[in-house]
Parts: structure tokens; C-alpha cells; sequence
């Protein structure tokens, strides 16, 4: 007879069927969706809870950033569906102040917490090293510093020049760990000049620079507390330029027996300066002359020109500057001439060249020189520059180059020269017009 199959038959045999379609099915699982790690580098670990530090019994002491923190490697393990999704940017890791297990350490250890944001990572799932953050406290200090304005190579609109910059607040405290506060050396607020010929201001972040001109780190910014969130508010004022202010000077003191006083000039005769509106009408109403005091050149006793060099800077009305191209400094000349004597001006055009080099090119540096003539008995009134003095030049033997030559004068009869005259030359070869300047130095 048949015997009946019960359940319990064929036991290791039904148990292996099970175990290995188990084992398929997990095959199949892990090869479409295996468990693995992936492996992911932060550079910024945010450090929370800082006012902790402050405020507890440690009192006063400021978190001080580490010198080149290393970067932290965080391992997640997790099925590969989820492992795909994860981007660095759903990682974050703050390390907090009150869990540091001792704040008497130097550095301090802050344990380290990384979360990630997709769906399915767990905690436990995540492993992160170091597991620390390092971080060094330090004495809380607290400066003031100047607010400096600067513009970079930014440039108001054609005829205006930058009156003035100021910032407001003009200085700013700026409190945070004592080495890094006596790291600063300057804070900064850069503003944008795109053109402008009216008055504009302008919102500004500040920027700390350090004793290496270098600028503050972020990591190192967000260790200092800065008054008024570290914005100030930047006012350019535009001043209108004025060319061609005059400059009158004088002298006082009589010069030597025997001697007269020529001419005065001055070099440069005009300037370009800059000024508010104020600035330049009060200007205009002293004609657009800048007067030099007359006291600042004493000609007593003298029997040669006085030359003198006299600063602007003092001599500017209110509110009106030099333009930046000017040069702060005049120089003052008054020739003294024996009396009975006169200075023309004659132009280097009515030059005769004698001996001009051959196929070479003969250029005066100047438009005029001046010739001084007396005469005894002659009117000095008569004397026509043009017509009566006669002057030439002789360049035998001269080649290429730049020369101070003397000038030989002839006068009609009765009158003569009060003293040699000369004039600079070069002599170039025509197409070399630039080396000018190095020929001369």
C-alpha cells in the first residue's frame, strides 16, 4: 500500500529549497541594489554654540579659527538606490561648542555631527574623521578702526575729479579673539566709480585686510563680531574741474646796486584744479588767479635771478584741490639784470644753423630763448627782436645726440649782450623722434 506523505518528510531537503531561494532572492537584491560606502570631503565645518564660550566660566575667551583646518572625510554606507542620490550639498556638519568634553585643552575637541538629508540615511549609518573639530579660544578683545575709502582705478566722468570720499561711521569696533584683532591692519570699504559727475552714495560690505595685505579668510571673519553688521555707507562727492587758473607772483626787496629786476615767471603759468561749486565760484571771484604771497621771495641784494620753489597746496581757496595730474610745486624765477639792460625774447625759429649735420634732423627743446641787451646810448625801446637781432648756431662736427651750444649773437651798434647765451639742441636722424627723451637723459 501507498504510504501517505507527511509534512515532516524530506526535512534537510525542503529547508535547503528554502534557504537557497533566499539566498537567489538576496543575490538578485544585492546585484540590482547592493549595500556599499561612499566616500565624501567637506572643507567647512560650522561651528555652533560659540557665545558659549563667552559667556561660561572660561569668561571672555573667543573661539580663534585653526590655522589651514584640514578638510573632513565622512563615510555613508548605505543600499546603492539611496547611495545614488546623495550629493555633497545634502551633507553638512556642525560641530558644537557645548558638547566639547573639557574647555581647558588647547585646542579645544569639538565633537564633530555630519547629517545628511536624503531620505533613508540614518545616523548610525554615518561615519565621520576626524571626529573632532580643533579649536583654539582665545582672549576677547576689542578695537576701533578707521573706516578707509578707497576706489580702486575707478573713475568719475569726464571733467570731475573725486572731491572727497567719506564713509559712515568713519571708524568701526570690531570685536573677536586678541591674535586675530592684532592681526588687522586696515579696514576697508571699496566703493565703484562708473563715470559719475554728481554726488553718490553707495552700501558697502567691509573688507579686513591683515599685516600681510592679506584679506581675512571667511573661516576668520566669522570669528570677529563686527560693529553694524560690518556695512558702512560710502558718500563721493564730485568737484568739476577748472583748467586754466592763473598763478601770479611777486617779490619784495630791491636787488643789488646797480642791478634791475626783469621779468617774473612762473612755471607752470596756469593749472587745472577741482572744486565743489562753492570751491570755484569763490575762485572766480578772485579772477581765477592763485596769488602767491609776495614775501615768499626776497630778492634783496641779489645781482643773479632768484629762482625758488613755493607749494600750492596752502594757497588753494576752500574746497578747490589740484587735479590729481598737477604737480603740488611751482617754481618761482625773477631775473635780475644789470641796469640799463632788458630781456627779448627771441623765438628759435629765427636761429641760423650753420654746418647742419647731413641727413640729419636739427630740433630746438625750446620755442624761444632769452637774450639779455644793454646799451649805453641807444634806446633799448627801439630794438625790433625780430628784425635787429641776429643769431646762429654752429654744429660743425656734431652727430647724432642731444647738446647745450652757445648762440652768437650780432646787434646793431650801440648795443650788446649782457651775458653768453645758449640753447639745447638734438640732432637726430629724423625717424627716431621718440628717443628723444632718452637722448637727453
Amino acid at each position: 500500500s501507498m504510504k501517505k506523505r507527511k509534512i515532516t518528510d524530506n526535512i534537510p531537503l525542503k529547508i535547503m529549497s528554502v534557504a537557497i531561494a533566499v539566498v537567489l532572492w538576496l543575490i538578485v537584491v544585492n546585484i540590482d541594489n547592493p549595500t556599499g560606502t561612499n566616500y565624501y570631503t567637506l572643507n567647512d565645518v560650522e561651528l555652533i554654540n560659540k557665545e558659549y564660550v563667552e559667556s561660561s566660566d572660561t569668561i571672555g575667551k573667543m573661539c580663534m579659527p585653526e590655522q589651514n583646518q584640514d578638510s573632513i572625510k565622512v563615510a555613508i554606507t548605505a543600499t546603492k538606490k539611496i547611495r545614488d542620490k546623495i550629493k555633497v550639498t545634502d551633507i553638512s556638519a556642525v560641530a558644537d561648542l557645548q558638547q566639547a568634553v573639557s574647555l581647558d585643552t588647547n585646542p579645544v575637541m569639538v565633537p564633530i555631527t555630519v547629517t545628511c538629508s536624503v531620505p533613508g540615511v540614518s545616523p548610525s549609518d554615518i561615519k565621520v574623521t576626524p571626529q573632532n573639530l580643533s579649536v583654539n579660544l582665545d582672549e576677547k578683545e576689542t578695537q576701533e578702526f578707521v573706516v578707509n575709502v578707497s576706489r580702486g582705478d575707478t573713475k568719475p566722468g569726464k571733467d570731475y575729479e573725486v572731491g572727497s570720499l567719506t564713509a559712515s561711521p568713519e571708524k568701526v569696533r570690531i570685536t573677536g579673539p586678541k591674535t586675530l584683532i592684532n592681526k588687522i591692519d586696515k579696514v576697508n570699504a571699496s566703493i565703484e566709480l562708473d563715470g559719475n559727475t554728481e554726488d553718490f552714495t553707495q552700501d558697502v560690505n567691509l573688507t579686513i585686510i591683515d599685516k600681510n595685505q592679506e584679506v581675512l579668510t571667511d573661516s576668520e571673519m566669522n570669528s570677529l563680531r563686527i560693529e553694524n553688521n560690518a556695512k558702512v555707507t560710502v558718500t563721493a562727492k564730485l568737484w568739476k574741474i577748472h583748467q586754466g587758473v592763473q598763478i601770479s607772483a611777486g617779490y619784495v626787496g630791491t636787488p643789488a646796486e646797480g642791478y634791475q629786476v626783469g621779468a617774473v615767471r612762473t612755471v607752470p603759468d596756469t593749472i587745472s584744479v577741482a572744486g565743489s561749486a562753492e570751491g570755484l565760484e569763490s575762485l572766480a571771484d578772485n579772477n581765477n588767479v592763485i596769488t602767491i604771497p609776495e614775501d615768499s621771495i626776497d630778492i634783496s641784494g641779489e645781482s643773479e635771478d632768484v629762482e625758488k620753489k613755493i607749494s600750492l597746496t596752502d594757497l588753494l581757496p576752500d574746497n578747490v584741490k589740484l587735479t590729481s595730474d598737477s604737480s603740488e610745486d611751482v617754481w618761482v624765477t625773477v631775473s635780475i639784470l644789470p641796469a640799463g639792460s632788458r630781456e627779448f625774447e627771441l623765438p628759435t625759429k629765427n636761429i641760423e644753423v650753420k654746418n647742419k649735420p647731413k641727413d640729419l634732423q636739427v630740433t630746438f627743446e625750446t620755442a624761444q630763448i632769452e637774450v639779455r641787451i644793454k646799451s649805453d646810448n641807444k634806446d633799448l625801446d627801439d630794438l625790433n627782436n625780430d628784425k635787429d637781432i641776429k643769431a646762429s648756431i654752429d654744429l660743425d662736427g656734431k652727430k647724432e645726440g642731444s647738446y647745450e651750444v652757445p648762440v652768437k649773437i650780432v646787434l646793431p651798434d650801440g648795443y650788446e649782450t649782457v651775458e653768453d647765451v645758449t640753447t639745447e639742441v638734438v640732432i637726430s636722424s629724423g625717424t627716431a623722434v621718440d628717443d628723444r627723451k632718452e637722448n637727453k637723459e
